[in-house]
């Protein structure tokens, strides 16, 4: 895997050409690639938030939410595709393969990387929501793309979609979050 050509693509999937997730579409041989960006996108969230934690709450708060960083960009990648492409082609009629709705979804992951600042105090929320909304949009793009339907049809599949991973996320995190208060409370 080359990895200027991984950047650009990232940078590609990123500036939300079309032209560049339609291709994405077909080609099979992006698999590996649009994994790495999910990998990368979740290293840098494990990044952004275990040191937001290790900040706030000391070594074992920033080490859960690294942990926490991580599992949920990946699990949540998976999820959310899966769950996309079964409410695209189920209730949208979008014709697209499964592997087709993994490649695009995966590079839109590429704003993601920018949750590696959201340790930032003050700024870094912000940063990490605005990361994933230009994923969530570069998401539609992408989706449009490998369910060949309109945008209107693309918006509700990843939205709905979104919301039942973000549901699901939070529910894992609430936990979390309060684990780390009682071990900052001790």
């Amino acid at each position: 895997m080359n990895t200027d050509s991984l950047i650009q693509n990232m940078i590609r999937a990123a500036k939300l050409e079309v032209d560049f997730f339609n291709a994405v579409e077909h080609d099979e041989s992006k698999n590996s690639e649009a994994l790495m960006v999910v990998i990368i996108a979740a290293v840098a969230s494990a990044i952004g938030s275990g040191a937001g934690g290790l900040f706030a709450q000391g070594l074992m708060s920033g080490l859960l939410w690294a942990i926490y960083g991580l599992l949920s960009v990946l699990i949540g990648y998976y999820l959310w595709s899966y769950l996309t492409y079964f409410i695209g082609v189920n209730l949208f009629g979008g014709e697209a393969e499964v592997g087709e709705v993994l490649r695009t979804i995966g590079y839109a992951q590429s704003p993601r990387v920018l949750s590696v600042l959201s340790f930032i105090p003050c700024l870094g929320w912000a940063i990490s929501l605005a990361a994933s909304i230009w994923a969530l949009i570069a998401g539609i793009i992408a989706i449009r793309e490998a369910m060949d339907f309109d945008t209107g049809k693309a918006v509700l599949t990843v939205f709905i979609a979104w919301i039942v991973v973000m549901i699901l996320s939070m529910i894992i995190a609430i936990p979390l979050g309060i684990g780390a208060a009682f071990s900052m409370a001790r």
